[in-house]
């Protein structure tokens, strides 16, 4: 809590605090009316206080009581406060005889000790406490001076009131430091817990990439074995149904690599790859395989060798998943990727046109929605609809900076 942002004590310490500052004000006042003569000093009769000692020992004792109350919410205001009253008692009053202390009373110093421990306990950093405590022995040092002869018999009230003092400093700054303690205690108690919801979190992950990798890639390696061995174990293969079956068991191993690639990520603790992610540079590959699934794809591509590898694995997994719509919804149809900056920006468009034979219309389901997640990752921006043709276009931009150097076209037909 600040030292300006403070509140009254809760609980038992609120009827504690609130019985210190009825006490402090009733001894205060009955301290300065019974042992210093308020309104009789020479300053006091200068401004014609001559007549008033009890009102000014209860006003100057109310004074006091309110710099305590001050100092759970507005400590530097009650310092203020309690050094405006000790320089008022010093000016407008004398102490009945030498053996009392002045210019500071008891009260006044236990007071002022009072609220410099509750302000360092309120957060008041060290530095600040020892510029009050300075002050006050400031103070101190200039009310003697008009009144030497009394201050001589009286210099052990001075010391007095810089030994209490400096002790309500010393114990403002431990309650600060305990409170510091405390907090910081509490938010390791925080992390401790948020470590520990982490592990859980990696341990499930952990426990989802296992189950995923003994059901899928069970399965993927089925479709493997299958298709490479289906033509030594079905007779009279043609030569193009084996070439179809030696794609189709490549295509498997490729899924399966790349699933065990994801389910790595999966198990990384620090959720990233250890291994190169695919780029622009692998976007020829992957036409190549949707024309040996049979779409018709034209790739027009800048390859920008400086872009961040994360913008350039989200353009590949956008041209992938795009691809993959185009065949799935609409095959037979042409399809065109381009991919290259423009703007500040990567602009990668993929556009297929209406689809020579009759399939599922759509393309809006989970693979668009994943796209857009990915793509608001690097602060892009996705546009996917159907075009007047009856085709459907993709269309992504993401930022990338500044120019590109080295960058060079390459077109595949």
């Amino acid at each position: 809590m600040t030292t300006e942002q403070g509140s009254w004590p809760q609980g038992r310490w609120y009827w504690i605090a609130a019985l210190g500052v009825v006490l402090l004000f009733g001894l205060s006042s009955l301290d300065l009316y019974q042992h210093y003569t308020i309104g009789y000093g020479s300053l006091a009769a200068a401004f014609g206080f001559t007549a008033a000692s009890g009102s000014l020992a209860l006003a100057l004792g109310l004074a006091r009581a309110i710099s305590l109350a001050l100092a759970w919410s507005r400590p530097r205001l009650g310092l203020g406060i309690a050094l405006t009253t000790t320089a008022v008692t010093a000016a407008t009053g004398e102490a009945v005889s030498s053996s009392e202390p002045w210019p500071w009373a008891v009260t006044g110093v236990f007071g002022y000790a009072a609220i410099l421990a509750i302000a360092g306990a309120r957060g008041m950093p060290r530095r600040q406490l020892i510029r009050w405590w300075t002050a006050a022995q400031v103070l101190s040092v200039v009310a003697y001076v008009p009144g030497w002869a009394l201050a001589t018999t009286n210099f052990a009230s001075g010391i007095v009131m810089a030994l209490v003092s400096a002790a309500g400093v010393v114990v403002g700054d431990l309650l600060r430091s305990r409170t510091e303690a405390r907090r910081r205690l509490a938010e390791q108690e925080v992390i401790s817990e948020t470590e520990r919801g982490e592990r859980a979190r990696l341990q499930e992950r952990a426990r989802i990439a296992r189950e995923l990798h003994d059901v899928v890639a069970h399965h993927l390696s089925v479709v493997v074995v299958r298709a490479d061995s289906a033509p030594h174990r079905l007779p009279d293969v043609p030569a193009d149904v084996q070439k179809e079956f030696a794609e189709i068991g490549e295509a498997a191993r490729a899924s399966l690599t790349e699933m065990r690639r994801v389910l790595r990520l999966l198990r990384s603790e620090e959720h990233q790859e250890l291994e190169p992610q695919p780029g622009l540079d692998q976007l020829p590959d992957l036409v190549e395989t949707a024309r040996q699934a049979g779409a018709v794809v034209e790739l027009n591509a800048e390859w920008l060798v400086e872009i961040d590898p994360a913008v350039q694995l989200t353009a590949y997994r956008v041209v992938q998943e795009a691809l993959s719509n185009a065949v799935r919804h609409a095959p037979g149809s042409a399809v065109r990727v381009e991919v290259r900056r423009a703007d500040a920006h990567l602009q990668v468009k993929v556009r297929n046109g209406p689809s020579a034979t009759p399939a599922s219309t759509g393309g809006g389901g989970h693979g668009l929605m994943g796209m857009r997640e990915r793509v608001e990752l690097v602060d892009g921006a996705v546009s996917a609809g159907p075009t007047p043709d009856g085709g459907y276009l993709v269309y992504v931009a993401i930022p990338v900076g500044e120019e590109v150097a080295g960058a060079d076209s390459r077109t595949g037909r």
